[in-house]
């Protein structure tokens, strides 16, 4: 290649960039107005805040049974393990609450936490394997040890 073709080429990636920095910076775009719109804080009272999630779909739960839902899975943690003479052992419960943003590595590191799986990275794995990454919903799943591997997959992402 010659320098002048280089030279032109750096020389049109320079003003397309000066160009698009002044466009950004200067711009009013829809963008930036729907931004500005999002981020204007409106004080809402507890019991508004929560009319307005129940309409657009949201289950809101008081703290108080968070709270009891977290110290339900510390007591099972917290249990020491049943001498291996008791031959009637209760299944172990395990309450996965999936949030917005949850994964299935996280689902997996719940299950793991409740002892139902050894490998949190292998669950996420066979979730990936069967092509249901998609099918993950938020809600409150309940599944115990008495469950097959496929039920507790089946339970919690609906398969």
């Amino acid at each position: 290649m010659k320098i002048s073709t280089i030279s032109s080429f750096a020389a049109g990636i320079f003003i397309a960039t000066g160009i698009l920095g002044i466009v950004y910076l200067n711009g009013d775009s829809e963008v930036s107005k729907a931004s500005s719109k999002t981020t204007q804080k409106v004080a809402l009272s507890e019991e508004e805040m929560v009319n307005k999630l129940t309409a657009a779909g949201y289950t809101v739960q008081p703290k108080v049974q968070n709270n009891a839902n977290a110290d339900a899975q510390q007591t099972q943690q917290e249990q020491p393990a049943a001498p291996a003479e008791t031959p009637a052992q209760p299944p172990t419960q395990v309450v996965v609450n999936v949030t917005d943003g949850m994964g299935s590595i996280d689902v997996g590191r719940i299950l793991r936490d409740g002892k139902l799986i050894d490998d949190a990275f292998q669950f996420a794995s066979d979730i990936e394997q069967r092509g249901l990454v998609n099918n993950l919903r938020t809600g409150t799943y309940t599944v115990d040890s008495s469950m097959s591997y496929d039920q507790i997959i089946s339970t919690i992402y609906g398969n």
